[in-house]
């Protein structure tokens, strides 16, 4: 099939890829020149992994274009993507200006029946709108006999994972209008997704409203899942059980799953705080209110703050003269993705009291380095206290702690032996849980995660005693940790 893509974003360039990788002719447009032309010349602007080969093997095999020109896209296209940007308004409700403004561009150009795909995760009533925006751009140019459907297919797609939740995903949703129209799309989507079905059915279809709802109620059950794990907790720190027994014990169970079920720093990226915030927007228009999606919301602004109070409670609220290592600053690995990553905020409190960060990511330096220029620009001298470090072990010099804020695999199985005799003090603040703490206390390394304390973390938080004692009463004399 012959197939346009509006939008050379995140969600737009991975359907338009995995979409030619089907066979499909594909055409990708987008108003960002640059991004065209660094598209053209194999420069993938995004880091997802894997893409960067597919993206180059569709173009050298002419299935996928890259344009600037929404002409182009409409030549030949039978079915044609929305895929552009819905950002948070300040009231938390989605920005449709970008949707909206396509919608009417593909009204004053179109001249062939078209089905209109909303990929964009827009609220409720979206794709009436967009309805409406197309039929005044037709009978404005005396087509409006010209056939069309509107319809909804939002993306489940993961970051680090989306090529293969694309290409091999749990379920598609689809919401068709009735009538006529409707039959026209589902003979198309069949036809575009018939590849994905072709062992078993994994379409759902629906009316338009309630996938749009999908969507959101997806994003919103899971957000819901990390934040009650996160509750737990911090009540098993309080009560001294350990969540990760919890999850395990919990999560056996056929009821719940395994899935989303880990403790942390709170979730960030680009889907979820905007979703539960739009969503709840959603209910207020409609006179209602979702608590549970409220506190949720709630609960994950407070710990996104974990690491910071636990930073404080061992050093004090004036960290001057501190240094930490810190290791991760995306919000969640393999992405480079930044947007409302828990390491910002983080970032930004210790350096509010005065500390220096040496930081490691993998990927997401250069991204790190662009939005903390904005996000530090109050604080004198900002930025300059911030050392982004090209190795990991490199971070650990000078430093007074080790955090660890994404769980990249590259962090899974470090040296503990090098950690504990390069730190200042043998301490590490984990807001992932990737280490076993009984392990790291018979190393003589002071260890608190997420509702998993160590007898050396406990007794480093109370003051019981310094943590160069705890270190030489744990650890034989030649590994004693330098001052």
């Amino acid at each position: 099939m012959k197939v346009s893509v509006i939008g050379a974003g995140y969600v737009g360039l991975v359907t338009a890829t995995c979409l030619a990788e089907m066979g499909h002719e594909v055409i990708c447009m987008d108003s960002d020149a640059l991004r065209v032309e660094l598209l053209r010349s194999g420069v993938v602007p995004i880091y997802e992994p894997g893409l960067d080969t597919m993206i180059q093997r569709n173009t050298q095999d002419q299935r996928l274009f890259f344009t600037t020109r929404l002409q182009d896209t409409l030549e030949a296209a039978e079915v044609l993507f929305i895929a552009v940007g819905t950002p948070p308004k300040e009231d938390g409700s989605a920005d449709l200006a970008h949707v909206l403004a396509v919608a009417r561009q593909v009204g004053q150009a179109m001249t062939k029946p078209l089905v209109i795909v909303n990929k964009s995760t827009v609220p409720v009533g979206t794709a009436e709108r967009v309805e409406a925006v197309v039929s005044a751009a037709l009978q404005e140019r005396d087509r409006s006999a010209l056939p069309f459907a509107v319809i909804s297919n939002p993306e489940f797609l993961k970051e680090g994972a989306a090529i293969d939740d694309f290409m091999r995903p749990d379920r598609i949703v689809i919401g068709l209008p009735a009538g006529a129209t409707g039959d026209l799309a589902r003979t198309a989507m069949t036809r575009l997704y018939a590849t994905l079905n072709r062992h078993h059915e994994r379409t759902v279809w629906m009316d338009v409203r309630s996938a749009e709802l999908t969507k959101y109620a997806a994003n919103a059950m899971l957000a819901t899942r990390i934040s009650f794990m996160n509750e737990m907790a911090n009540l098993a720190d309080l009560v001294g059980a350990d969540v990760d027994a919890i999850r395990r014990g919990i999560g056996s169970d056929s009821r719940i799953g395994p899935s989303f079920l880990y403790a942390g720093t709170g979730y960030g990226g680009s889907c979820f705080p905007k979703d539960t915030r739009a969503l709840m927007q959603t209910a207020q228009l409609h006179g209602s209110q979702m608590h549970l999606v409220e506190a949720t919301e709630r609960v994950n602004q407070a710990q996104r703050q974990v690491l910071a109070r636990r930073v404080m409670a061992h050093f004090g609220a004036d960290l001057s003269g501190r240094r930490f290592a810190l290791w991760g600053l995306a919000f969640k690995p393999q992405t480079d993705d930044m947007r409302e990553a828990p390491s910002r905020l983080l970032i930004r409190q210790l350096l509010l009291r005065g500390a220096e960060i040496q930081a490691h990511d993998p990927v997401a330096m250069e991204a790190a380095q662009r939005v903390l220029v904005e996000d530090l620009a109050d604080i004198d001298p900002g930025l300059s206290r911030v050392r982004f470090m090209a190795d990991a072990n490199a971070a650990l010099e000078g430093a007074d702690a080790l955090l660890v804020v994404t769980e990249w695999k590259q962090f899974h199985n470090p040296d503990f032996e090098l950690i504990r005799d390069t730190l200042r003090q043998p301490l590490i603040l984990d807001g992932r849980n990737l280490y076993d703490p009984q392990q790291l206390q018979t190393l003589g390394l002071a260890y608190q995660g997420v509702g998993r304390r160590n007898a050396l973390a406990e007794q480093a938080m109370a003051g019981a005693v310094g943590m160069e004692s705890l270190a030489r009463s744990a650890t034989p004399a030649r590994a004693m940790v330098h001052a």
